[in-house]
């Protein structure tokens, strides 16, 4: 029975790598990558404009957004545009701010799971897989502004900063044995595990680090013996973005 259930245990939790990974490998143009799109504009001394921004090699090309109820009109005629060259030879006195909402849809892995002592047991740090689909909402601000370099020209400078709130669900393994169960498990083998619960994303550049806070339910006839049933963790999450 034991041997049984680790092979089924080990082959699932194999296969949702294998899918998790596939569905990663989709992801061509991450979020924080700087691509045409309506944006809240704002720039020094000047006041905020809502536009959509044409993000050429070297130009950006802003057309004032009006809204009509689910729907919007460019305003063409009165294009701006900023010549945005990788170096300028004068001082740029401009700092260009673009930010935007939106819908986030990621996959989260939960490389170190923390747990809190229970019915005795010590404060555990568990490494098993743990991966999960993950809706919230997301806001993206980009930056741009040139910096001074020691040969006397200036260098554009990009930055992004993007945070997200929201909910994951998923699956994820656990170690099972006499100890978690309270005696009433002889053997050991890997349980799978639904893991449900919220979390917070924050990226800065090509940077993603996010906390997770969860609970797990195992799926197994163990799972009223499981010291750790429905008994709360924190996570560290990484998000790998799907949309």
């Amino acid at each position: 029975m034991g041997k049984k259930a680790t092979s089924y245990n080990s082959l699932y939790c194999f296969l949702l790598l294998l899918i998790f990974s596939s569905c990663a490998s989709l992801r061509e143009s991450p979020k924080y990558e700087f691509s045409s799109g309506i944006f809240k504009v704002t720039s020094t001394g000047s006041a905020a404009i809502r536009a959509y921004v044409d993000v050429e090699e070297d130009t950006l090309i802003l057309s004032t957004v009006r809204d009509k109820g689910r729907y919007f009109n460019t305003d063409t005629a009165s294009n701006i545009v900023i010549a945005v060259p990788e170096v300028q030879h004068s001082p740029v006195q401009h700092v260009y701010t673009f930010s935007k909402s939106s819908f986030d849809l990621d996959v989260l892995t939960i490389p170190f799971k923390y747990r809190p002592g229970t019915s005795g047991f010590p404060q555990q740090l568990t490494t098993t897989f743990q991966g999960a689909i993950y809706i919230g909402a997301r806001k993206d601000i980009f930056r741009l502004k040139y910096r001074p370099t020691p040969v006397g020209d200036f260098h554009k400078s990009e930055n992004h900063f993007g945070y997200s709130v929201g909910f994951f669900s998923g699956l994820g393994a656990t170690t099972m044995n006499e100890w978690v169960t309270q005696g009433a498990t002889p053997y050991e083998y890997e349980g799978v595990v639904l893991l449900n619960g919220v979390a917070g994303i924050v990226g800065i550049n090509n940077f993603t680090l996010g906390l997770a806070v969860g609970i797990d339910h195992l799926f197994d006839e163990n799972r009223n013996d499981w010291i750790y049933q429905h008994k709360p963790w924190v996570g560290l999450a990484v998000g790998l973005n799907l949309n």
